[in-house]
């Protein structure tokens, strides 16, 4: 179970001293706290020479799933990294207390045989089902799992963790030895630091950022080491794993309708408004939208089918045509096929078009 591989590991990994570590579950944010993290980030990706290698974006929002209020967060990454194009994308939908609701994670790297992986995770009658499909060329491997909400406490995910850091931004202040658990090939703990204030150059301006650390401790690997600083107002200005030489740093600072959420309050409803800068709409990346575009494509298919079915002379006169068409070779196919489907027009009206 869970809770037994969680104390395999800490005795594993003694270095961690799991034991003395406290899981934090992120208290309910208020809601003034939350309408002050929902605004969109975005950063280059640069080498260490400081060419522009891709981009990375981080959207907030609040929606609706199934009924229930939540709040959609959309990231993505790509880039080309030795000229091979690659990319990380997470849409997440996630409740005010980030808990989890539906969560969809893909990376992917186009090189000859071709590499993705896919990591679907959602609430479903008091479990966390999670369902991952990784893909090497033709061989595709698939992986199922589901674990009670119960012991969940503390998780952060892909999707989560970019919320997480924007809350404790706000607050400047992160509690000693904070530790929170999450998932990989098998329960790996992740660590969260505060790093302290660093000044940082923004497009020519230095300004003074709130950093953090979070450390993804492996068992068999070594650990994994994400440094993100922030501004003031909660944009991203920084965000580097240790030890690549590839850096993710925003080019300039806001503007100033951008620092964050203007908001009125009267005796019935209060109004935010927002500046949200233009992302391209990539729906296959979109979990929703690809859904949408599956569910019509399967209703399509089988709608498709059934009318051939219902009308098999349409395959018996398609493929007298091709054959016909083979045959001849004509320089003028549009041509050879009005002469060819002229005689069945004496049926129609001679005014009809398909327009």
């Amino acid at each position: 179970c869970l809770l037994s591989e969680m104390t395999q590991q800490a005795d594993r990994t003694q270095d961690l001293r799991v034991s003395t570590l406290k899981t934090v579950q992120p208290s309910s944010p208020e809601p003034a706290g939350m309408l002050k993290c929902v605004f969109p980030d975005s950063l280059v990706t640069a080498s260490e020479c400081g060419r522009e290698l891709g981009k990375f974006s981080v959207t907030v929002e609040f929606a609706c799933r199934l009924q229930q209020p939540c709040i959609l967060l959309h990231a993505q990454s790509q880039g080309v990294i030795d000229d091979a194009p690659c990319g990380t994308t997470v849409t997440a939908y996630l409740s005010t207390n980030l808990e989890v609701l539906e969560e969809d994670y893909r990376e992917y790297v186009k090189v000859s045989h071709g590499l993705e992986k896919r990591c679907h995770m959602v609430q479903h009658k008091g479990k966390l089902v999670i369902n991952k499909v990784t893909t090497v060329g033709e061989e595709v491997t698939k992986e199922s799992v589901s674990y009670p909400t119960s012991v969940l406490r503390g998780l952060v995910t892909e999707g989560s963790i970019l919320l997480l850091m924007r809350l404790i931004n706000l607050r400047k202040k992160v509690p000693e030895h904070m530790t929170f658990i999450s998932f990989d090939q098998r329960l790996n703990m992740i660590q969260t630091t505060f790093l302290g204030l660093k000044q940082l150059d923004v497009g020519g301006e230095t300004v003074e950022v709130f950093g953090m650390e979070r450390t993804v401790h492996s068992v068999e690997d070594s650990p994994t080491t994400w440094q993100c600083y922030f501004l003031d107002d909660g944009h991203l200005a920084s965000r580097v794993q240790v030890g690549s030489p590839v850096t993710m740093r925003l080019l300039r600072l806001p503007s100033q309708p951008e620092q964050g959420s203007h908001i009125t309050h009267n005796k019935t409803h209060s109004l935010m408004k927002l500046s949200f800068e233009k992302i391209p709409l990539v729906w296959e990346d979109d979990m929703q939208m690809h859904s949408q575009f599956l569910d019509r494509k399967d209703e399509l298919k089988a709608d498709h089918t059934s009318y051939l079915k219902q009308n098999p002379d349409i395959r018996a006169l398609i493929s007298d045509f091709l054959q016909f068409l083979l045959l001849r070779k004509p320089d003028d196919v549009f041509q050879f096929a009005r002469d060819y489907f002229l005689p069945f027009a004496s049926h129609r009206p001679p005014d009809k078009s398909f327009c």
